[in-house]
């Protein structure tokens, strides 16, 4: 009997895995570590990768990558990864060092802006500046849900080169979510056409994707490059944007401080309203991308209605 114990077991665990596998979900120990940049992509390959993947993400909530400086325990994080996703564009200045934090290991790194028709000009972020000055992209790219789309496309293709026997599980879930980001789509494109404005005034250009898909236009943002304090002269020029759209609201962000935002909104006599290009855990209706996007959408919609 004693002898027959271990083969039961073993028999136990074999039919055990072989009923998980059939449903399409793999045993705990068999996920893919994924390391990503910043939370929204966390969620987008949760919902791609479902129990295939063991997501875990950078920037913590309340930081912002632009500022972010990864840690020791950060980097090695990295380098326990078997895959590493950043929207790229320039947001993840500190993305070569992480990823050099690999030491050469077989590591898949996704960058989830190339390909996508980025904006470049006047409206991207001074760090984001090439060799000779010239500017490059804005990397908010994650703001538009079309452009999600495609996002969710390439993250479905990389899960399928890191685990292709499961390249079924991957499209089809894919697939599912973005249906549930074509129904997002078209929600936020009939809220918007109720706007009574369809200008605002931004804390920092996260928000030129999402503008450019709905017919909004941002007219003004309070800090042009993160972390540097707009001039006397900039926050006059703004007092006078929020004044000549008639807008009863100045947007900051949660990531960072909102105080020159409410010198603005007082000078013009508006109040200041956050909107949240990151969400995080634990935020109630900012923990999902979808969730996210129509909290955004909820904010705009009573400042801009």
């Amino acid at each position: 009997m004693k002898k027959l114990i271990p083969l039961i077991t073993c028999i136990f665990f074999s039919l055990s895995l072989g009923i998980s596998f059939a449903h399409g979900k793999p045993a705990d120990t068999e996920k893919i570590p994924v390391v990503v940049s910043i939370y929204p992509l966390k969620d987008m390959v949760q919902q791609v990768g479902g129990d295939r993947v063991q997501v875990d993400f950078m920037v913590p909530p309340g930081a912002s990558p632009h500022t972010f400086e990864p840690k020791p325990s950060d980097m090695m994080r990295v380098h326990n990864a078997r895959m590493f996703v950043i929207v790229g564009a320039g947001l993840e200045f500190w993305a070569e060092k992480a990823i050099r934090s690999a030491g050469g290991k077989d590591l898949k790194v996704l960058i989830l802006s190339d390909g996508l028709p980025l904006i470049y000009g006047a409206d991207s972020h001074d760090e984001h500046r090439g060799l000779q000055g010239q500017k490059r992209a804005d990397p908010h790219v994650w703001l538009d849900p079309v452009l999600a789309k495609e996002m969710v496309n390439a993250i479905a293709t990389a899960l399928v080169a890191v685990d292709s026997s499961h390249g079924r599980y991957f499209r089809e879930n894919a697939e599912r979510f973005k249906k549930e980001i074509d129904s997002l789509d078209a929600f936020i494109a009939e809220k918007v056409k109720t706007f009574r404005t369809k200008e605002y005034v931004t804390f920092h250009p996260a928000w030129n994707y999402f503008s450019r898909r709905y017919g909004l236009r941002v007219v003004g943002v309070i800090e042009e490059s993160p972390g540097k304090e707009p001039s006397p002269k900039h926050i006059a020029r703004l007092v006078n944007e929020v004044k000549r759209i008639r807008a009863r609201v100045v947007f900051a962000e949660p990531q960072f401080s909102p105080k020159v935002a409410g010198v603005i909104a007082k000078e013009a006599g508006a109040k200041v309203l956050f909107l949240d290009p990151n969400g995080g855990p634990g935020l109630q209706g900012r923990d999902t991308y979808i969730g996210l996007m129509r909290y955004n959408l909820s904010v705009l919609e009573g400042a801009m209605r």
